[in-house]
Parts: C-alpha cells; sequence; structure tokens
C-alpha cells in the first residue's frame, strides 16, 4: 500500500471520503454483535458494549478462545436504547436466544448481587452478577458452571494498557474502546481464501468503506462526526477468527492464510517491544480523544471519516 501524507489526503482511495458502512455493538462479550444504525459514545467506548461478560466458576470472563459456542448466542437490546439520553426502567430487558435454548430475559435495571473476583485478562474487580436464573442458562448451554456479569461502572474502572495510551478505560473488550476495519481489507481477504469469511469473524465495531484495502493500518488520526479518534495499535488477531460464527466449530481459517500476507514479518512492523510476535494483524484499535466531548455525540451509518494524520509507514504502528 502506498503511504500517505500526514495529512492523510492519499489514503481515501478513489478521491471520494471513507465513510461508516456498519455499526457493531457487542453487549455480551464474545457473543453475538448487534448491528445498529446509529451508537451514542461513553467514557468507555459505544454504549452497551462489551457490558457483560459470561464467567466461569473461577471467575474468569469466557471468550470464544476457549467456548467457541458463546458464537451462536443472540443478543437484542430495545431499539430505544441506542438513542442518547436512554434510561432503562423496570419493563427495559436484553433478550439472549441460542440455538435448542428458551429465551432468557435479563433486566437492563442494575442488579444488586455483586460477584467478587472477576477476572478479565489483566484486570481483576468485582461485577454486578445478574442472578441464578441467566447463571442456569449459561450453565445449561456450555455444560459447565457459569455466571453472567455486568460492569460496575459505580465502583469500578479498567484502564487500557499505560504501554499504548494512558487516560482512557474500557468495559470488557480484550484491549481498547474501539476497533476499525475496512471492507476493502475484508475483500482482501477473502481474495486470498478458498473460502470467504463474513466481517463477524474479525469482530470490528467500525466497518468503513471508500478506501484502499488496508490503508486503516496507518490511520493515526481520524474524524467521525467531529470526533477525533486516535490510532493505537493494530490489532493482533487471536483464535476468535477461527471460529465460524455461524455454527460455533473452529477450523484453522483465515488465520493459516493470512500469515503469508498479514504477519508481523511480513509487514515489518516492529516486535521488539510487543507480546503479540507471530500473529496476523488486521484492525486498528482506537481511543476516542475528546474527553468530554463525546456527551451527547452520536456514530451513525454513513458518516464521512476524516483522515487527518497517518503513520510514515508500518515501522511507526504500535503493535
Amino acid at each position: 500500500m502506498a503511504e500517505g501524507r500526514e495529512d492523510g489526503s492519499s489514503v481515501a482511495g478513489g478521491g471520494g471520503a471513507p465513510r461508516v458502512k456498519s455499526i457493531f455493538i457487542y453487549p455480551i462479550k464474545s457473543c453475538k454483535a448487534i448491528s445498529v444504525s446509529k451508537a451514542p459514545l461513553s467514557p468507555t467506548g459505544f454504549v452497551w458494549d462489551r457490558q457483560w461478560v459470561v464467567i466461569n466458576s473461577k471467575g474468569r470472563g469466557c471468550t470464544q478462545r476457549v467456548e467457541p459456542r458463546l458464537a451462536l448466542v443472540q443478543v437484542e437490546l430495545p431499539m430505544e436504547a441506542f438513542s442518547l439520553g436512554y434510561e432503562p426502567n423496570k419493563s427495559s430487558y436484553m433478550v439472549v436466544r441460542a440455538p435448542g435454548m428458551t429465551e432468557l430475559k435479563v433486566s437492563l435495571a442494575k442488579p444488586c448481587l455483586r460477584s467478587d473476583g472477576v477476572t478479565v485478562w489483566e484486570w481483576s474487580g468485582s461485577a454486578l452478577d445478574e442472578g441464578d436464573e441467566a447463571a442456569k442458562w449459561f450453565t445449561d448451554f456450555l455444560g459447565k458452571p457459569s455466571r453472567l456479569v455486568r460492569f460496575n461502572e459505580e465502583s469500578e474502572t479498567r484502564a487500557v494498557d499505560p504501554h499504548y495510551a494512558t487516560g482512557f478505560n474500557v468495559k470488557f473488550p480484550d484491549a481498547f474502546p474501539f476497533l476499525l476495519i475496512s471492507e476493502a481489507s475484508l475483500d482482501a481477504i477473502n481474495e486470498q481464501l478458498k473460502e470467504p469469511v463474513n466481517i463477524n469473524r474479525f469482530r470490528p465495531n467500525l466497518f468503513v468503506n471508500g478506501c484502499e484495502s488496508f490503508a486503516e493500518d496507518l490511520w493515526k488520526q481520524i474524524k467521525i462526526n467531529q470526533l477525533t479518534f486516535r490510532g493505537i495499535m493494530l490489532c493482533p488477531r487471536c483464535k476468535v477468527p477461527t471460529v465460524n460464527q455461524e455454527d460455533g466449530t473452529q477450523g484453522s481459517e483465515p488465520t493459516e492464510t493470512m500469515m503469508k500476507f498479514r504477519s508481523s514479518k511480513v509487514l515489518e512492523v516492529d516486535t521488539t517491544k510487543t507480546q503479540y510476535k507471530g500473529r496476523v494483524y488486521l484492525g486498528q484499535m482506537l481511543v476516542c480523544e475528546d474527553d468530554n466531548k463525546w456527551k451527547n455525540k452520536i456514530v451513525s451509518v454513513g458518516d464521512v471519516i476524516e483522515v487527518e494524520k497517518v503513520f510514515p509507514s508500518y515501522a511507526d504502528v504500535a503493535v
């Protein structure tokens, strides 16, 4: 890919500006996404994103890495939940469905139960427990003791990795508030695969079009709806993209093929200070830099992406 200028003017492709094609919210970590036309922002990312996580008997957060069947869990929130200023009431529910399971309704009103010793990667703390009915549902579905817990914003904070950024917090995503991937990048990967994959394998929040393939790798600073987002690091991919999101089975693709052209070695990124050697990369992880300006702000499908700054080369991009 040709390197872009500092103002980003050469990375849009075709003379037009990139735009937001789709927005995905993942209310329960590692379960199916909700595709929305607009998403309000919060201090930790999009509202409702990774607000819940399933934990095992030891309090450890579960993901598709070890529980690929989570890919089959479908989540539904009220349509109005993505409107500015929305406040749930006693009749507001998150509905959870999965093959062979009865429908589970989880009240959006905050539960009073608490689970201590919850861990997600490096973070440990307490979380709000959604109770025995939700616990039994996930225990039955996964075949092992499980509970559903919600991030407790009133008592807990979870900072992003200070080696990459400081002053930003998240709920239960792996690392950063936002992940952006372009449609052109997915197309370029699918051209190399015997069986194309859907973008749901890579679980972005922002799926964009109107740019060259892998242009987003070098996006250092972009603006969407007057909000400034900073590119933090390329996303090192784990086992999740190898999980078929339609049936919950695991294979070797697309990672095996991507190793040929999306590995740290091929991209010539600097891996001397990272724990992610030997990974393949897809997508740019972002933070929103505007502190309190996110209040009353929404990102919508169709929004223009202004690429304001780009990294000079892959050697300058964090991994």
